[in-house]
């Protein structure tokens, strides 16, 4: 189980393959059989949602006719075809290494099937009987008598060899052209609208600057307590519900101030904007306010001195807005940390924040984000009335 906990992040990645050829099926099954890589299928539309909504890093779209035209562009007989990448903008390194994996299993699949399968004997034939017909002045003759002399040692190997085994690889010749190209488009919200990356940094920094100041609100309240300020409330016809809700509110105030702040101040310097729903936008600061109320609550409630309360709760925020993705993309964790964030509620915020201003998600389309962190709220909120004292 060591093993596998070390095991590197897989990458969501959708193949679609329009061509349905024998080339692009070993291209998927390569790129599904990848240990980097978490493979899934679907249509072109369903690929894109996926990306511009954050479920999945790139798509693959391998058009019709791609195998074919990857056989005359091996051995530089043909135009390149494309493929077609669409990617989330906010993972670039990720779209690094998929481009990479996707080179070794495309030249794979072509190269085994030019050197052993059905297309390739064709494709040397055809190949041979253009090179001695026509004479295109893109190679020189040297290269064009070395590229028969190899057709023709191919041609007489299809002759003498049988089939390869199903599964195999022959190793391709070294010094031919790639045999496609790859046109690459950045899914955001609506075309023509450029990805924002400070947009994905002031929602991290959002979320944390407002943590921190529900920490505060959790040391006055500790502060109060010992101070004997409780013991004069309780003098008081106040329930713990009302002391709690009326700090609960001041806190959410408090913390909803902060995050209209930050993000008013990106909008006017760095140009960040809602290309989402509005009032989705609005629910997830309101949500995410009170979460980091409630939160603070509870450290109020757990806590029994302000000094010794105050370094706990720091360590606990800044885990959280790591582990939320705040700081570093959260592809970097290990497969199961990735999965362990999911109960943490700075993710559910920054990713509600990132879907609703560069994203473009609508409003349907974040109401499960904003449920979560209401839910965290009055769990936050249940357990801080429920351990609650008014002295020490």
């Amino acid at each position: 189980s060591g093993n596998k906990d070390r095991e590197a992040t897989r990458v969501p990645v959708r193949v679609v393959d329009d061509d349905r050829s024998a080339v692009s099926a070993a291209i998927a099954r390569g790129l599904g059989g990848d240990k980097s890589l978490a493979v899934e299928g679907g249509t072109i539309d369903e690929a894109r949602e996926a990306v511009r909504k954050g479920k999945t890093t790139v798509a693959i779209v391998i058009p019709a006719g791609f195998g074919a035209a990857a056989g005359q562009a091996f051995f530089g007989g043909g135009v390149k075809p494309s493929l077609e990448l669409l990617y989330d903008p906010s993972h670039a390194m990720e779209l690094a290494m998929v481009r990479g994996v996707l080179t070794q299993h495309v030249m794979q699949a072509v190269s085994a099937e030019m050197f052993g399968g059905e297309q390739g004997r064709q494709m040397t034939a055809q190949s041979l009987d253009q090179l001695k017909t026509t004479n295109t002045g893109t190679m020189a003759d040297a290269d064009k008598k070395a590229l028969t002399e190899m057709l023709t040692s191919v041609n007489s190997w299809y002759s003498r060899a049988p089939a390869p085994s199903p599964g195999a690889s022959p190793v391709p010749a070294q010094g031919l052209s790639m045999p496609y190209d790859v046109r690459e488009q950045a899914v955001t919200a609506q075309s023509g609208i450029a990805y924002n990356g400070f947009a994905h940094s002031f929602a991290g920094m959002g979320v944390q600057f407002l943590l921190f100041a529900c920490i505060d609100l959790a040391i006055g309240m500790l502060t109060e307590r010992q101070l004997g300020l409780w013991k004069r409330l309780r003098a008081a016809p106040m329930s713990r519900y009302a002391l709690l809700g009326a700090k609960a509110i001041s806190g959410a105030t408090i913390a909803l101030l902060s995050l209209g702040v930050t993000f008013a101040f990106g909008m006017a310097v760095f140009g960040i904007r809602v290309e989402g729903s509005w009032p989705a936008f609005l629910l997830v600061c309101v949500a995410t306010a009170l979460m980091a109320s409630s939160f603070g609550l509870l450290i109020a409630a757990l806590g029994k001195t302000p000094q010794a309360t105050r370094g706990v709760a720091i360590l606990a925020v800044l885990l959280m807005v790591m582990l939320g993705g705040a700081w570093i993309p959260s592809f970097v964790f290990p497969a199961w940390l990735q999965k362990v964030t999911l109960i943490v509620p700075a993710r559910w915020a920054v990713d509600g924040l990132d879907a609703t201003t560069w994203r473009g998600v609508d409003f349907m389309g974040a109401l499960p984000t904003i449920a979560v962190l209401l839910g965290f709220a009055a769990l936050f909120a249940a357990l801080a009335v429920a351990r609650f004292r008014w002295e020490t």
